[in-house]
């Protein structure tokens, strides 16, 4: 049974930093790629960085670049989302997701209806 299991997510003032984490459990960690998505009230789920394991192959929406990082640490199968300089409009429960590298390869890697598992998701609000 796989299981990706997010943790700290909470509130913080705009200008500030958050690390969120990711534990998976009952997959080939390596043989998928790990992304987080995120998803305001009333919005659509929307990509926010993906990674394979070697790191080659990472993307990040422009809304986030040069703010937010995604890393993993393979032998501890997690992959952490540390975000800085959080504004308002950062708020959103954020998910934790994987796809198989095959697919994460093709190119599809923003598509929420392609990836295979997800998280329960955690909460960042992010205050003016």
């Amino acid at each position: 049974q796989v299981q990706l299991i997010e943790s700290g997510g909470g509130l913080v003032q705009a200008g500030g930093s958050l690390r969120l984490s990711c534990a998976a459990s009952g997959l080939s960690f390596s043989t998928y790629a790990m992304g987080w998505f995120r998803q305001a009230p009333g919005k659509e789920r929307e990509f926010v960085c993906g990674r394979y394991w070697s790191g080659i192959t990472t993307y990040y929406t422009d809304s986030v670049k040069g703010r937010f990082t995604i890393s993993r640490d393979n032998a501890a199968n997690t992959v952490y989302l540390q975000m800085h300089s959080l504004m308002p409009e950062d708020t959103a429960v954020y998910y934790c997701a994987a796809i198989h590298g095959r697919k994460y390869s093709r190119g599809t890697y923003y598509a929420p209806g392609d990836y295979d598992y997800w998280g329960q998701g955690t909460q960042v609000t992010v205050s003016s």
